[in-house]
């Protein structure tokens, strides 16, 4: 298949395709190792409460070093922010290399690092894709983000359960580790091929939140953010201990994020090439409404099999969200005030929305875990956080987008 059939009418600059392949060793990485941290955590803990304290640390330090990261990227080099996060990232499976059988009495040290280095990364990662991408290329440049997401999902859990499943336990968590260690090192080395992108300017980000006032497409989609961050918060990291507790094996993980990957790679394909920008909102309606339903299906009894319907479902479910949403996101933006100077105050302030939805979703998972029985209190708690992804509609439908012209690659 010809690169140009695969693709579409879509003209790949060398910086979308640089952005891209980045993007995919990340998400290879990530799907490598992520899931498994949890599992290492859970294996040396066994309580509910730590997890969530481990992802509240993230998130925290996400959110925090988010907008210290912005004012950052309007100094210097946005590419030396995204290194500084690759670097914070690489430093976190370091450390996890080093503390070994004892990483969960490091838990909250270990959740800042994460956070930390997901910060500087996404900072610099979503003000290039913003900078990178035209209104005609977003959801073609989201789309195939999703399916390199979804191939790496597709390997990396596989790759990696058999890995430790074939090892002794913790050699073979070790090498995994190790591995996505070595991807953020080349994630590194690519970044230098990038082309420098220096900001000037003030850093104006209360301007921006002010901005809400104004803008009723700029309220909604950051309300949007808030009740996406609901659900992500807490199912980030319950599910795969759900799977874990199901089967007792790291391979069954590789399993589940097989399925799960492999459907997704073809939704994701399917929908970045056939949903239009008048399609959007019907598109993330259909998503969202799948996706709470498929709740039904693990709640009351998370075996295996569940689960892996679960897995599927949901694979087709995000992609018909998120293709049209981000682009629907980064659409917004090039539309509000200033957005030629002000891209990272308005990418911070969203992010700042989604961090909230996710540090609340953690504080009610860590006191419902604390204050009631965990059996009874979990598929409560997911049905209600789960809603999170179907309210995002009820926002984006009230957005109108005028035209707006292109200004030297950006909106």
């Amino acid at each position: 298949m010809k690169l140009g059939n695969l693709i579409g009418n879509i003209k790949l600059t060398k910086e979308l395709g640089l952005l891209l392949t980045i993007g995919g060793l990340y998400a290879l990485s990530i799907a490598l190792s992520n899931t498994f941290v949890n599992i290492f955590l859970w294996k040396q803990s066994g309580e509910f409460k730590d997890l969530g304290l481990y992802n509240m640390a993230t998130i925290i330090l996400q959110l925090i070093t988010f907008t210290i990261a912005g004012r950052w990227a309007k100094k210097i080099d946005r590419v030396i922010v995204f290194r500084i996060g690759v670097i914070f990232l690489a430093l976190f499976y370091l450390s996890v290399l080093l503390i070994g059988d004892k990483a969960s009495t490091y838990l909250l040290l270990l959740g800042c690092l994460l956070g930390i280095g997901y910060g500087f990364y996404w900072l610099a990662f979503n003000v290039l894709t913003f900078e990178v991408t035209e209104p005609d290329t977003r959801d073609f440049f989201n789309g195939f983000l999703g399916i390199l997401g979804s191939v790496g999902g597709m390997v990396g859990p596989m790759l990696a359960g058999f890995i430790i499943s074939t090892l002794n336990k913790t050699t073979g968590y070790m090498i995994v580790f190790g591995i996505s260690l070595g991807l953020f090192s080349l994630a590194v080395v690519l970044s230098f091929f990038l082309k420098r992108r220096p900001a000037s300017g003030q850093y104006l980000l209360k301007r921006i939140i002010e901005e809400r006032k104004n803008d009723d497409n700029w309220k909604s989609i950051t309300y949007a953010h808030f009740f996406q961050g609901i659900r992500e918060g807490t199912y980030a990291f319950v599910i795969t201990v759900f799977v874990f507790i199901a089967t007792g094996s790291e391979m069954a993980l590789g399993t589940f994020g097989l399925i799960n990957s492999g459907i997704s790679f073809i939704a994701y394909y399917i929908v970045s090439r056939s949903i239009k920008s008048e399609k959007r909102n019907k598109s993330i309606l259909v998503g969202g409404i799948l996706l709470f339903l498929s709740i039904f299906i693990i709640v009351f009894d998370f075996s295996f099999i569940r689960l892996l319907i679960y897995s599927g479902i949901i694979a087709i479910a995000y992609p018909l969200i998120l293709v049209p949403y981000t682009s629907l996101t980064y659409d917004v933006i090039g539309r509000g005030w200033n957005a030629g100077e002000m891209r990272i105050e308005y990418i911070v302030v969203r992010e700042m929305f989604l961090n909230f939805g996710r540090l609340l979703s953690v504080l009610i998972f860590i006191a419902g875990v604390t204050m009631f029985n965990p059996e009874k209190s979990i598929p409560v708690m997911l049905f209600i956080l789960g809603s999170g992804h179907s309210i995002i509609y009820f926002f984006t439908r009230k957005i109108k987008l005028s035209p707006a012209p292109r200004l030297n690659g950006q909106e």
